[in-house]
């Protein structure tokens, strides 16, 4: 089947030191790295997404500032694809869509940030679209959360959310993920 990597806005910002710190991006970039190490070593297509604001009163992802940057940990190489977007879902309004139609693509793998905003958003258009939808779930990550006077820990946001996904594709580990394709790249 062909599938395509999904690396949605692993962006310094995201990281400590920047303008929007997640909980533990560390870990969940360690895990993404590894699943685009294999679609690197295995001529696997796989894209990378990049959050630039439009607002003129953006906090973060400002066009210019290195906090919007890829962060090193999944470091852009030159003539690897990008995608530029502006809102959650990484299909609005940028050609993420015709780069996989040209790919012949009927699957995605899905990691990044944040699991709340734009892995979600992104998961559930991909399904819409047609595409098989497999998430990342540990290389992924997020941020706390308040509703009124509720603190939502990221932890319990990211699982509340991977378990909605749930019913737009599937939700797996990396190891599990790279066994799979290992799996049909065998047969």
């Amino acid at each position: 089947m062909n599938t395509a990597l999904l690396v949605i806005d692993i962006q310094n910002d995201y990281f400590p030191g920047g303008k929007f710190p997640l909980v533990s991006p560390e870990e969940s970039a360690k895990k993404a790295y590894m699943l685009l190490q294999c679609f690197r070593e295995h001529s696997g297509h796989h894209v990378h997404i990049q959050h630039i604001s439009l607002k003129p009163d953006a906090a973060f992802f400002i066009k210019g500032d290195s906090g919007s940057d890829i962060h090193d940990s999944v470091a852009h190489f030159e003539g690897e694809p990008i995608v530029y977007k502006h809102y959650p879902n990484s299909f609005r309004e940028t050609k993420l869509l015709e780069l996989l139609k040209e790919w012949e693509i009927e699957r995605v793998v899905i990691c990044g940030m944040m699991t709340h905003m734009c892995v979600d958003a992104t998961a559930r258009a991909a399904a819409d679209l047609g595409f098989q939808v497999i998430v990342a779930e540990d290389a992924c990550a997020t941020r706390d959360l308040q509703y009124g006077d509720t603190v939502i820990p990221a932890e319990l946001v990211h699982k509340s959310f991977l378990a909605a996904l749930k019913s737009y594709g599937r939700v797996m580990k990396s190891e599990e993920i790279l066994a799979l394709l290992a799996g049909e790249m065998v047969k």
